[in-house]
């Protein structure tokens, strides 16, 4: 069985940072598709950031345009756990925030049915 265990989230003041992290069991993050999603009170889930290594030419991250040059993905293989760290943190980054994982590669990574496990999310607040 697969799960995501999220971490890191908190209270911090705009401009701020904030790293978050996603403890995998059951499936190794180097072989599968990783995401982290955001959902805003009354607001859609909506995509993030994602890496995989499921491809020949190597790791492959993609970025929303809202936080792209802000925000870095990454994974350490041997915790076998991956990252969201989040720099210049706006109000409007306030979410809950998931990590999933697909067991597949895509080349429309923000898909959220591409996904077939999800963590429990961990609040990340932005003050202004």
């Amino acid at each position: 069985q697969v799960q995501l265990v999220e971490s890191g989230g908190g209270l911090v003041q705009a401009g701020g940072s904030l790293r978050l992290s996603c403890a995998a069991s059951g499936r190794t993050v180097s072989s599968a598709a990783m995401a982290w999603f955001r959902q805003a009170p009354g607001a859609e889930r909506e995509f993030v950031a994602s890496i995989t290594g499921l491809t020949w030419s190597g790791d492959i991250t993609n970025y929303a345009a809202s936080v792209k040059g802000r925000f870095t993905v990454s994974r350490d293989n041997a915790k076998n756990t991956v990252y969201l760290q989040m720099n210049s943190l706006k109000p409007e980054d306030t979410a809950v925030y998931y990590c999933a994982t697909s067991p597949v590669y895509s080349t429309s990574p923000s898909r959220p049915n591409l996904y077939d496990y999800w963590g429990q999310g961990t609040q990340v607040t932005v003050s202004s």
